[in-house]
């Protein structure tokens, strides 16, 4: 019986909040500060309107590009990173940032070309991944293409790869989103995947652990209902039995409930049939654990896993076997016996502090071929 693994699942109102993320609205807002070259220039011409006019621009620009961070910043937590839904608002934001950075250009000149990375920038934000590279990749090409045709402007390659290292990374963080949100709702479904295998296993261990003892308790009871009139002794014998079977059954029933923690002698017997059968190992194991006295039942169980888990990693076994009395329990395989120190491994010293602890003794042996672990209570 394996350790049921505690699965920690994240609130509904935790994983569905809406709201800015104050801190991401914050970096975003100093990238603006990349503003300051044409609000500089448009204050160096004051004296005309066309500096006011570039200033003002420049201002609205800004506070729009904001107002599009924040609206991407406002979606629920875990969201992946997605386009505006709205398509034909999203071409009236960029093109409405356009006519800004055009006439920012046209007031105070070359250095309002500045604006055109924030609009390769949005164009990534408000139309994905497709039409943003295409826009982006577009706004560039026509920046660039104006520093080198327009009158008194000078040609500016660091503007042309600014612009372009823009759009990457922004691309670059919105599949970086994505690809974190996809891993985070794996991680989720494997919690749920494995706490509903956790559920399955521990019914499973229930129905090992009860079915086979409750049929021999309803077996005696009928059993010793025939024979209170013709053997009244035996009749009390039987139900002698049935109270320490009940007795049993229940205790293993409480150590599988309680925390799922304690190990029970028909839960390891099932595992390892499991295990076994997966490591292509015959077993031959007992099909009912009724003889085995109630207080050596958990130390057989230990006896159970750390033999089989041997057997598994170490023997290259074709055959193993479990015996079982009421006070000695034996695990015994075909493998390679002589190849295996029966002092080495904390498995084997921790069992038999176990076993002591009950004034029992660990036998190891090596045979030819095989190798036997076995306990022994008195």
């Amino acid at each position: 019986m394996t350790t049921m693994t505690p699965v920690t699942t994240t609130p509904l109102d935790d994983a569905t909040r809406i709201g800015p993320r104050r801190w991401g609205v914050f970096f975003a807002a100093i990238w603006l500060l990349y503003l300051a070259a044409p609000m500089e220039e448009g204050w160096k011409q004051r004296d005309q309107v066309s500096g006011w006019i570039g200033m003002v621009a420049t201002v609205v620009f800004g506070l729009i590009y904001l107002a599009v961070f924040v609206a991407l910043r406002f979606r629920p937590e875990g969201a992946p990173f997605r386009p505006m839904e709205n398509r034909p608002r999203a071409f009236l934001v960029l093109a409405v940032q356009v006519a800004l950075g055009v006439t920012i250009c046209a007031a105070i000149g070359q250095k309002g070309t500045a604006a055109a990375v924030y609009i390769a920038v949005q164009c990534v934000i408000c139309l994905g991944a497709g039409w943003g590279w295409i826009f982006g990749v577009a706004t560039a090409a026509v920046t660039y293409t104006a520093s080198i045709t327009v009158s008194g402007w000078h040609e500016d390659r660091g503007l042309l790869f600014g612009i372009l290292v823009a759009t990457l990374a922004i691309w670059g963080i919105s599949q970086a989103i994505n690809r974190n949100v996809e891993v985070l709702a794996v991680r989720e479904e494997n919690a749920r995947l494995a706490l509903a295998d956790e559920r399955n296993r521990f019914a499973r261990d229930l129905h090992d652990i009860l079915g086979h003892s409750l049929t021999v308790i309803t077996v005696k009871a009928e059993l010793a209902n025939r024979l209170f009139d013709a053997d009244p002794e035996r009749a009390r014998a039987e139900v002698r039995d049935l109270e320490r079977l009940s007795r049993d059954a229940l205790a293993d029933v409480r150590r599988a409930v309680e925390g799922y923690r304690e190990l029970t002698l028909p839960g390891e017997l099932s595992r390892a049939r499991s295990a076994l059968s997966a490591a292509e190992i015959q077993a031959d194991l007992p099909n009912s654990t009724d003889d085995v006295a109630g207080d050596v039942r958990e130390l057989f169980a230990w006896t159970v896993r750390e033999g089989i888990t041997n057997v598994i990693r170490h023997s290259g076994a074709q055959h193993c076997r479990v015996r079982l009395s009421a006070r000695e329990v034996e695990v015994v395989d075909d493998g390679r016996g002589s190849a295996r120190s029966a002092e080495a491994g904390h498995g084997l010293v921790g069992l038999r502090e176990r076993a002591a602890a009950l004034g029992g003794t660990v036998v190891t042996s090596t045979l030819d071929p095989g190798f036997s672990l076995k306990v022994v209570v008195p």
